[in-house]
């Protein structure tokens, strides 16, 4: 399927940009209040009562416009995500429980590498030689930071989290790719609607199994990290239907600078000169990103 964006829209790339940079850190904001729900609650509940939390807030929204039923093209790509999320999320928020934030983001900054190439693959669009510079910037960045703080040893329980945050890293490399399509398809109410609905439901079948009632001091928390989640996702998809995703794929590296901040403010996580180091980096492939160059000669193909 190719998919291209409006010109006008890839001319001045810069609102977009500013958009998706500023779900980023609403997103990492989420992760940590989600880290302290999943110790908590353990993962399932924390993800269930927070979607749930979701869902009716942002269905206030989406049903008040009386919308139409989606075409059927559309419900699909609404539950191809939705059902990727289901287990991104919780493998995720099961590797934040035993690993730090900073070092969770960090692993998942395979997943931006990954989708970078599916996008020629399923959107057809052109790989230039400045995205892939970018993703060789961002990646150096992130074995500078990896290396910096991941030394040591480390108890089989971490190495499990740190597993799980590959895993979940694959599912976000597709999930990152369908999001580009499903923000040309939908705007971002509808998006955040169908995802917390399919995801809900997902959980939904196995809470009586697993779900338990959490104590109402917990309830501040819920509600934070589901006003996050919407906020993260309404900015995104914003930015993902007005330019490509080879641009702003690279922008998902800008997750670990909120990480770091987070982690030090939050967890007391010092931060470190590779973590300094590996920012610039990171930084410097996400302003590289920006700029249009030749495209490269690469070969895809479709599946």
């Amino acid at each position: 399927m190719s998919v291209g964006a409006n010109p006008q829209h890839q001319a001045a790339p810069i609102l977009p940009i500013g958009s998706v940079l500023t779900g980023l850190a609403f997103f990492c904001l989420m992760d940590v209040t989600m880290k302290s729900l999943s110790i908590a609650l353990g993962a399932y509940n924390a993800i269930f009562w927070r979607v749930l939390l979701s869902l009716f807030l942002v269905s206030t929204l989406y049903l008040a416009r009386r919308p139409k039923m989606p075409a059927k093209p559309t419900l699909k790509i609404h539950l191809q995500r939705g059902i990727i999320t289901v287990f991104m999320a919780f493998l995720f928020f099961w590797a934040l429980v035993r690993v730090p934030i900073a070092e969770a983001v960090a692993l998942s900054f395979i997943a931006p590498i990954i989708a970078l190439y599916l996008a020629a693959v399923f959107l057809g669009e052109t790989i230039h030689r400045n995205a892939i510079f970018a993703s060789i910037l961002g990646l150096a960045g992130v074995v500078v930071i990896g290396w910096g703080k991941m030394s040591g040893d480390y108890t089989n329980d971490e190495l499990l989290g740190f597993g799980a945050v590959l895993l979940s890293a694959l599912l976000y490399a597709a999930n990152l790719v369908i999001q580009r399509s499903q923000a040309l398809l939908a705007d971002p109410i509808e998006i955040s609607f169908f995802q917390n609905l399919v995801v809900g439901v997902s959980y939904a079948l196995v809470a009586p199994f697993l779900a338990v009632v959490p104590n109402i001091q917990y309830a501040p928390e819920i509600l934070a990290a589901a006003v996050l989640s919407i906020i993260s996702a309404l900015f995104i998809a914003w930015g993902y239907a007005r330019a490509q995703a080879q641009v702003l794929i690279n922008l998902e590296y800008s997750a670990f600078i909120w990480a770091a901040i987070f982690g030090w403010v939050f967890f007391s996580e010092p931060v470190t000169l590779p973590t300094i180091f590996g920012t610039v980096l990171i930084v410097a492939g996400c302003v590289l990103a920006t700029r249009r160059g030749e495209p490269a000669h690469v070969e895809t193909t479709a599946i």
